[in-house]
């Protein structure tokens, strides 16, 4: 029955092999259970809520992805967005959660309509590479920010506007212990080593009396009341909304093409044109999984590159996929195991994150300065604005700017003409907005 489901002799594969590197991609990414929670509570949201739909949301995208695309590529909710979802969308915005929740869902759709309608490939064939990258360095840049920000790392100064804070305090060198030993652990290829760090430095704290122990480990998953269909989507059809809902969007489209391409490349499974198997199928799994995860009370599900693990591990069909969300869906008894992580544990698996998404940089042609300009703007305006969109905002505009003043207006498509116009709409609106 495997077999034919999953095709697994024709991929030269067998069911153990496929099991075996799903769970090798679980504990690449499991960490998402533990973090996602501590972000997303900081907006309102009961963490306990937001752990079950974390898992749930997960194991929908992977079970789609698997039985529908047949792909070894699994899904939760993606880091970056749900630090765009409380840090930008609620406290810096001051809209509810039920608001940000609205958002996701109508990005989850808008996701679904442009598959559908094949306007998909224009738009990712259309926004330059340079952008995309740029934008992944960005929100690798913010989640770094926010990382130091909340474990104390760096503090507020009225005369430098940041400085660095104390370190010989707990919390901040708990969290560099974390941090450095995710890249121990990693730098040596051991499996799991996120979820061995983060585990690792709760029993530390613990054991110093700095986080309450539960022995208590397998419960009963807690309830989904507090978040389940809470959603408000006529609230998130407001003016104000718009480029939140698209901020959404394009960052779940770029990293998902990111991802597909760089883990269907590396179990050698593109096709002698180019194209990934099942594409449609695939991002159809992500924006599901997104509008499952927006009722359920979490922020956008995406493809996650940790899958590239298990692809190591010999995982090349989708029954990979199903058994990550299998694993999932077990992790839904552990929540009291959630509830033990300290802050400093989970900051230090953000700065972890946010090297990976930094790789991006070295992609970015910084010779060329009409390249260059357009991408340290983005980079660095969504770091210092604490905002993604207002970062993506800066840098499409810059990059329109700069290469019409260089004399290289034809790179610019007529894409980003209207997406620009379009937000430099929306920073006029926020002008208006701010002198009123």
């Amino acid at each position: 029955m495997l077999n034919k489901l999953f095709a697994l002799d024709a991929h030269k594969t067998t069911a153990r092999t496929e099991f075996t590197a799903g769970l090798t991609t679980f504990l690449t990414m499991a960490y998402i259970i533990f973090v996602n929670p501590s972000i997303l509570a900081q907006s309102g949201m009961d963490s306990g809520a937001v752990f079950v739909a974390t898992c749930i949301a997960a194991a929908v995208g992977c079970f789609i992805m698997g039985f529908a695309a047949n792909l070894p590529v699994a899904l939760a909710p993606g880091m970056g967005l749900n630090a765009f979802f409380t840090f930008t969308v609620v406290l810096g915005m001051g809209k509810s959660w039920q608001i940000a929740l609205g958002a996701v869902f109508l990005s989850g759709i808008l996701f679904i309509l442009i598959s559908l309608f094949k306007i998909r490939e224009w738009l990712i064939n259309a926004i330059p590479n340079t952008l995309k990258r740029a934008i992944a360095a960005g929100i690798g840049g913010f989640l770094m920010l926010i990382a130091f920000k909340q474990t104390g790392i760096i503090v507020d100064n009225p005369a430098t506007l940041v400085s660095l804070g104390n370190l010989t305090h707990y919390t901040p060198l708990m969290t560099f212990f974390c941090f450095f030993l995710i890249i121990v652990l990693e730098s040596r290829h051991i499996r799991g080593g996120v979820l061995i760090a983060i585990l690792a430095t709760s029993v530390i704290s613990i054991l110093c009396g700095h986080t309450e122990f539960n022995a208590q480990i397998i419960s009963a998953p807690p309830s989904l009341a507090p978040t389940f269909m809470q959603m408000d989507i006529m609230g998130a059809l407001s003016i104000s909304m718009i480029s939140v809902i698209f901020a959404f969007f394009f960052v779940d489209l770029f990293d998902t093409a990111g991802t597909l391409v760089g883990v269907t490349n590396r179990a050698g499974l593109i096709a002698t044109d180019g194209k990934i198997p099942n594409l449609k199928r695939a991002l159809l799994a992500d924006s599901g999984a997104t509008i499952v995860g927006a009722a359920l009370g979490t922020s956008n599900t995406t493809s996650y590159i940790e899958s590239a693990s298990g692809v190591a591990a010999g995982g090349r069909t989708g029954l990979t996929a199903v058994a990550v969300g299998i694993f999932f869906l077990c992790a839904i008894f552990f929540s009291p195991l959630a509830g033990m992580v300290p802050i400093e544990a989970t900051s230090g698996a953000i700065l972890y994150v946010s090297v990976l998404m930094m790789y991006a940089l070295g992609d970015i042609d910084w010779n060329d300065i009409s390249e260059a300009a357009p991408a340290a703007i983005t980079v660095m305006g969504m770091t210092l604005t604490y905002s993604i969109a207002d970062g993506i905002s800066l840098g499409f505009i810059a990059y329109a700017v700069i290469k019409s003043l260089t004399g290289k207006m034809n790179q610019v498509s007529i894409s980003v003409w209207v997406i620009t116009l379009i937000l430099i709409a929306r920073l006029v609106l926020m002008a208006t907005q701010f002198a009123a």
